[in-house]
């Protein structure tokens, strides 16, 4: 199992991380099959740093079967210029192994750069901090001193995202001085932000609806076509490695907002002949609601997220037994 948080999974207890109960429920209901699993995850990475993961230390095990853990936010990791509009990183100056598009319109991977603190995007001032009272609160003396002010600030952390309106600005900045180098220009005419709305009232486990619909419309931006292209290369380097079997578990958050994420994600994997199992797809099929796969305050998942990960995957196991030969 590879991916990056929700495969990471430090909100529920080992025992109940899904590649654990997939293992469990092999072993009762496929033990011909002698399932064995592993799992290698670390937040904020997509399918092409992740391949270090298998380059690493998965490819040792050698593997039958691959499981990438695809989740909506890929799109962004794997494409650099994006990662660095969100994250302050200079694109072509990564902590991790990235992707590089060549002259002639091929890819090829870049060994991360030790030196990435040096090149890191300058934090632009007058960007707006949070105009939150609770940001207020919650830095005070008071906070420090009393255990129930900490558990509402601790909650109001998780339910607001307090630094929207200043990391929003921070971007539209980087994008400005991103749009001076050559390369950059043509992707970056006319990118706007989309707002997210009012950030006092938004939960942040409605996580990043603004690029959700966007992979809805079928006339995409030269931007958002590249970041395809990038997870695109991420998904052939997997195929490539070793021989091992592939199959994406595209996770519950790639159905949210509309099915933009998944259809796109689904596309790429079926001009490769991945097989993808839909996790949505299968707690619809339970009778549940995708909100049910997460924590309350939280969207990674949550042990019942877990739970229905693994039987989805032993429901695919079971009609394709084949992979493990």
């Amino acid at each position: 199992m590879i991916g990056d948080s929700f495969v990471k999974a430090w909100q529920v207890p080992i025992p109940e991380k899904f590649h654990i109960r997939l293992e469990e429920m092999a072993a009762r209901e496929l033990s011909h099959l002698d399932v064995t699993t592993s799992a290698f995850g670390i937040g904020a990475t997509g399918q092409i740093s992740q391949l270090a993961f298998y380059d690493e230390y998965a490819r040792h095990l050698r593997p039958k079967l691959i499981v990438l853990v695809f989740v909506p936010n890929d799109f962004q990791n794997n494409f650099p210029l994006w990662q660095s509009i969100r994250s302050g990183l200079d694109p072509e100056h990564l902590p991790y192994v990235s992707a590089v598009r060549a002259e002639d319109g091929s890819f090829r991977l870049r060994p991360p750069d030790p030196d990435y603190e040096r090149f890191r995007l300058p934090r632009f001032s007058g960007s707006p901090s949070t105009p939150s009272s609770r940001a207020f609160i919650c830095g005070t003396r008071a906070f420090r001193a009393s255990w129930f002010l900490a558990l509402q600030c601790t909650k109001w952390a998780l339910l607001f995202n307090k630094h929207e309106i200043g990391t929003s600005a921070q971007s539209v900045a980087r994008v400005k001085l991103l749009s001076r180098r050559p390369a950059y220009a043509p992707l970056l005419d006319g990118w706007q932000p989309v707002s997210r709305g009012n950030v006092q009232t938004r939960p942040a486990n409605e996580d990043s609806p603004s690029f959700f619909p966007l992979f809805q419309d079928r006339n995409l931006s030269p931007f958002y076509r590249e970041a395809l292209a990038f997870t695109a290369f991420g998904l052939d380097e997997f195929k490539e490695r070793d021989g091992a079997g592939l199959v994406i578990l595209a996770t519950h958050r790639t159905s949210y907002f509309g099915e933009g994420a998944f259809a796109r994600m689904n596309e790429l994997a079926a001009e490769r002949r991945i097989p993808v199992v839909h996790q949505a797809d299968f707690i619809y099929r339970q009778g549940a609601e995708l909100r049910d796969a997460e924590l309350r305050y939280n969207p990674h998942w949550s042990p019942a997220g877990h739970q229905w990960a693994a039987e989805a995957l032993l429901e695919y196991l079971k009609r394709n037994q084949d992979v493990c030969e």
